[in-house]
């Protein structure tokens, strides 16, 4: 197992849809290990392979669901249900480890379960409703989709989003990973 470097926004593999993993060889099983060690180093609710620069469809996620019970494991080409209703709490600060450092409130369904199947190729249910595992869900399988969490923001935060990346100089000094082992999130 090894920490991965962690791509961010303006690296093409977080831009490109993700493949169907067709069968779970040694390096998937390698991928999901270094992906657990990679979000743990970076203190993150989840992480998916393109995060990694994979163009795999799966991901990991180690957070709290809604009662607080730290809910930790792999989903491996998961199709997503959205549930509940859409909500925006000013309050409620979403990040990514793809844009360090920066986060913003963002519009999401209040409950989510995703199907899909685990390392031994059993299928696979996780649901939750109401907390940071339900966010986490929704913003993992947008990244299997090419998408990222600023591309649900208002326009008037997804402009404060982008200026304050453009700020991080990231794009001019031609940095697209960081590596969690060296750098905190705040400091890339």
């Amino acid at each position: 197992m090894s920490v991965r470097p962690i791509t961010i926004i303006g690296h093409r593999a977080l831009e490109q849809r993700t493949r169907k993993v067709r069968e779970i060889t040694e390096d998937i099983r390698e991928l999901v290990a270094d992906m657990f060690e990679t979000n743990d180093a970076a203190d993150g609710a989840g992480l998916a392979a393109p995060q990694v620069g994979s163009r795999w469809r799966l991901f990991v996620y180690s957070c709290p669901d809604a009662s607080d019970t730290l809910r930790r494991g792999v989903v491996i080409n998961p199709r997503l249900e959205r549930f509940g209703g859409l909500e925006l709490d000013e309050e409620t600060i979403e990040g990514c480890l793809s844009v360090p450092g920066e986060g913003y409130p963002t519009a999401r369904h209040r409950g989510a379960r995703v199907h899909g199947i685990d390392l031994e190729g059993a299928p696979v249910v996780v649901e939750d409703e109401g907390g940071v595992l339900a966010r986490a869900l929704q913003h993992e399988v947008d990244h299997l989709e090419g998408s990222l969490y600023i591309d649900r923001l208002s326009p008037a935060r997804r402009r404060e989003a982008l200026d304050a990346v453009s700020a991080r100089g990231w794009r001019s000094r031609g940095l697209l990973t960081w590596d969690p082992r060296l750098t905190s999130a705040e400091d890339v």
